[in-house]
């Protein structure tokens, strides 16, 4: 199946790389521009851990996920990326330019593929793609720097109290929606699921939270933040 100019346009409207382009200016990064659109099958890998990253990757349709893969079998899911999401753009302008992880589709998938030369062109040519890409990788920085903190906590507890603390500063609200799963909460945190899903039951049963299917909500703040002192 061919994907038309406007599922493209679509796809990369809600791309944070053209965040803000209007109609006119997106439509002439499409028809100028040499990207490389490639379509992968549910289960196809799209890059494995070590192979050598080239081209910046756009989520045009599908799902994918970035996934780290142990010698002893065992898998982490490190992202999940739907549509707009991007891959490969802080490795393309580093010195190793290899990938950390594999890339793995979910679901039939489009990539939209911009090689190193193209990007550099397009940061030159529209200011609001340097802008947008700049604060594209501050925001991966930003999330390194709370994926390092979280490490930094000993316990399962520490590691949830500061992930609803962060997600509650992020969302504004005591009253948390989260897009992930139990599992992918776990599999973020590096802790095993069943032992995330008793500490949240134990935090549950003491009055510092409540949660329903991917709903959590804030009863103590106070207890929360004491928790990480």
């Amino acid at each position: 199946m061919e994907l038309d100019m406007d599922k493209i346009s679509s796809a990369l409207k809600k791309s944070s790389i053209f965040k803000d382009l209007n109609e006119e200016e997106l439509s002439k990064v499409i028809k100028e521009k040499n990207y490389r659109l490639a379509s992968y099958d549910k289960g196809e890998t799209i890059a494995i851990e070590e192979d050598l990253c080239s081209s910046i990757g756009i989520v045009i349709q599908g799902i994918v996920e970035v996934q780290k893969i142990f010698a002893s079998g065992k898998t982490i899911t490190i992202n999940r990326l739907e549509l707009g999401d991007t891959f490969g753009e802080v490795i393309l302008f580093s010195d190793v330019k290899k990938y950390p992880a594999t890339v793995f589709c979910v679901s039939t998938s489009y990539i939209m593929f911009i090689s190193k030369v193209e990007m550099l062109k397009l940061c030159t040519d529209h200011t609001k793609v340097l802008n947008n890409f700049m604060g594209l990788l501050s925001n991966k920085i930003f999330m390194l720097n709370r994926k390092v903190k979280s490490l930094s906590y000993q316990s399962i507890r520490q590691k949830l109290c500061n992930y609803i603390l962060e997600e509650s500063k992020k969302q504004k609200s005591f009253t948390l929606n989260l897009s992930v799963s139990r599992k992918e909460m776990a599999e973020e945190l590096g802790v095993p699921r069943p032992s995330l899903s008793r500490e949240m039951i134990n935090m549950r049963e003491e009055g510092i939270i409540d949660f329903y299917k991917n709903t959590i909500k804030i009863l103590d703040e106070e207890t929360l933040e004491s928790e990480l002192l």
